[in-house]
Parts: structure tokens; C-alpha cells; sequence
């Protein structure tokens, strides 16, 4: 028998330990109680298979299966099934799982439940695909880009806030049928996306899926009908109204992702900001100057870059608090200038008899 325990963690005097990301969470969910809301949040968890060679994993996969595609074309299948079934033996609503777009990759798509009940998930689900993938001699990563020239791995996560038990998101009466406190949050995490860039996609190799042309998102803009902006409002109304934010990558801390949305989308309640008009266009297919004209603005390119955008974010700093804030910016700096020594394969083949 395996035991799960999900913990806070504490201090020997019983107060909570400021590193401690679940009690992060907890200190955001509170301050979305007091202002009346309650969020829900549904992930879409990506990742890839990989076959072993003497017990190390490469990167080569045992299907050509592209999006939706079933077995044979999926040899994926019978392993998804296996970690579906035992997500669900501990307890998991599964509300989907499928091939993904790349050779290899795979999701599993999370019932909107309560963020912390969420968070919980991601944790276990994680170390249950890793599980069963070597129970069937694989490799699984949410190593966000893997494959150079294939999709990356997102955890695009769906998130609404509830009011009274009612979908606070949701009116009929409004523009597209949304509320102002919809449009507001979704503001909110316009207004936050590059500092919380660092959080949700924390990895130096996260931004090397964060580029145009792979279904990826790197313009800070929203839009009802397509997949190119950061956020999406899908088509569903009513008890189903909800945004999606697409940036996130499944090697984020859950607990510390979670918080800083809820809190970047509460402000933009609080501040009644306004996210302007939806972009329906595929803003993959624009100009750079059309997108000057709308004022699209672009996510960070670079880890360094979201470091730098989320050590100017007062909010986030706030919500991570001091201890969190610190260190992680401390440990994510030291991870980037480790990167800035190497020297890989690219430069050796475009450099080394050219100069």
C-alpha cells in the first residue's frame, strides 16, 4: 500500500512556515473570502512519453499519434488509461484525456474544483503519470519543451469565481454575456501576466515554448474565439462561464501559480480594470505594426525577463510574501546565469567553422 498525506508546513512554535507554497494559497483563498468570491479552478495537464534506453530516458516516442488520434496510431492509450483509473481510485474527477498535438504528448484534463483541492491534484497527478510510465518501461516529463520543432507541454487552466454559490462570471444581460467582475479580472491578470509569467512558467526551457506558431501564447491580449491571445474566454455560459489562461506550463509550483492568478484577478476586480475589446483575430497572422496598433504588448521572451517584471509586481510580491518572494528570486537568478555559461549544440554547429 502507498499512502498520500498532503501537509502545511509549520514552525516548531505551530505558526506557518512562510516558505510553505500551500499556505500561500491559503492566505490568497482567504483574501478572496473576504471579499465575497470563492475560485474554482479546472487544469489541462500536458506532458510527454518518452521510451527508456538502459533505464535513461531519451526522447524518442513510441507513437506518431497527433491530436485525438486513437490506437493504434496512439500507443499512448493503454498507459493513459491505467493513470486515469488510478487517479480516479484516489478519489481525482477526470474530465477528460486524449493525444495531444506532438508525437508522444498527452492531457489530462481536471474538474473545476476548489483551488486548494486543485493545487492538491496537480501534486499527485504528477507523480502518478511519472509513476505508471515506469511501470510500463516510459519516461513521462512536464519538461515544458522537450522536442525542438513540436509543441510544448502547457497546463492551460480554466478558473471562475464564485459568489453566494452562483457563477460570478456570468450575465446575461452584459457584453458577451459577462460580467464586469469577469471583465475586471480578466484585467486583473492582463495587468499582472509579465510578473506572473516567472511563476507560471518558472523553467529557463518554459520560454523556449512560449513562441509564436506552436499554439503557445505570447501577446497579452484576450479573445473570445481563438487561440492565440493569453486569455480565452470560452464559448460556454451560464454555470459554465469561466476564463482560461493559456501561458502556465506544468512544472509551476501549483500552490504559488494559483495564488498569484487569484490575486492578479482580484485586483483587476478591485481596480475595475478594464481589458478593452476582444482580439478575435489570429494575432499570429498580424503585422507587427497592426499589433502596434492595438497596443498588444508581448509576453517575456526570457526567464530573466519575467524576473525582472515580477520583481517590479508589488502585488505578487504580496502574495508570495517576503520569505517565497526572496528566495525564489534568488534561486531562479542562479538557474539563469547557469544557463548563460553553457554552451550548446546550436552555437557549436552555426559558429564553430563559420568564425
Amino acid at each position: 500500500k502507498v499512502g498520500r498525506v498532503i501537509c502545511d508546513v509549520h514552525n516548531p512554535d505551530g505558526t506557518p512556515f512562510e516558505g510553505c507554497p500551500r499556505h500561500t494559497l491559503k492566505r490568497a483563498i482567504a483574501h478572496a473570502l473576504d471579499r465575497g468570491f470563492d475560485m474554482l479552478v479546472g487544469p489541462e495537464a500536458e506532458f510527454f512519453l518518452f521510451q527508456t534506453r538502459q533505464g535513461e530516458p531519451t526522447t524518442e516516442t513510441h507513437d506518431a499519434g497527433s491530436y485525438f488520434d486513437l490506437t493504434p496510431v496512439d500507443q499512448g492509450e493503454d498507459v493513459r488509461r491505467q493513470i486515469v483509473i488510478a487517479l480516479e481510485r484516489m478519489g481525482f474527477e477526470v474530465q477528460g484525456a486524449h493525444h495531444e498535438v506532438a508525437a508522444g504528448q498527452h492531457e489530462v484534463d481536471f474538474r473545476h474544483e476548489p483551488a486548494l483541492k486543485t493545487a492538491d491534484h496537480v501534486g499527485t497527478f504528477r507523480f502518478v503519470v511519472k509513476n505508471v510510465a515506469q511501470q510500463n518501461g516510459l519516461h513521462a516529463t512536464f519538461m515544458p519543451k522537450p522536442i525542438v520543432g513540436d509543441n510544448g507541454s502547457g497546463m492551460h487552466t480554466h478558473q471562475t469565481l464564485l459568489r453566494g454559490g452562483r457563477n460570478a462570471f456570468f450575465d446575461p444581460e452584459g457584453p458577451w454575456q459577462l460580467s464586469e467582475t469577469c471583465l475586471h479580472y480578466v484585467g486583473g491578470l492582463l495587468r499582472h501576466a509579465k510578473g506572473m509569467c516567472a511563476i507560471t512558467n518558472p523553467l529557463v526551457n518554459s520560454y523556449k515554448r512560449l513562441v509564436p506558431g506552436h499554439e503557445a501564447p505570447t501577446y497579452i491580449v484576450w479573445s473570445e474565439r481563438n487561440r492565440s491571445p493569453l486569455v480565452r474566454v470560452p464559448a460556454a455560459r451560464g454555470a459554465a462561464t469561466r476564463v482560461e489562461l493559456r501561458m502556465p506550463d506544468p512544472s509551476c509550483n501549483p500552490y504559488l501559480a494559483f495564488a498569484v492568478m487569484l490575486r492578479a484577478g482580484l485586483d483587476g476586480i478591485e481596480q475595475r480594470l478594464d481589458p478593452g475589446p476582444p482580439v478575435n483575430k489570429n494575432i499570429f497572422t498580424m503585422s507587427h505594426r497592426e499589433r502596434r496598433h492595438l497596443r498588444i504588448d508581448e509576453l517575456p521572451v526570457t526567464l530573466s525577463e519575467a524576473l525582472d517584471a515580477l520583481e517590479k509586481d508589488e502585488l505578487l510580491r504580496d502574495t508570495l510574501g517576503e520569505h517565497i518572494f526572496a528566495h525564489f528570486l534568488e534561486a531562479k537568478r542562479e538557474e539563469w546565469h547557469g544557463y548563460l555559461k553553457q554552451v550548446s549544440p546550436w552555437e557549436r554547429e552555426r559558429y564553430l567553422k563559420v568564425y
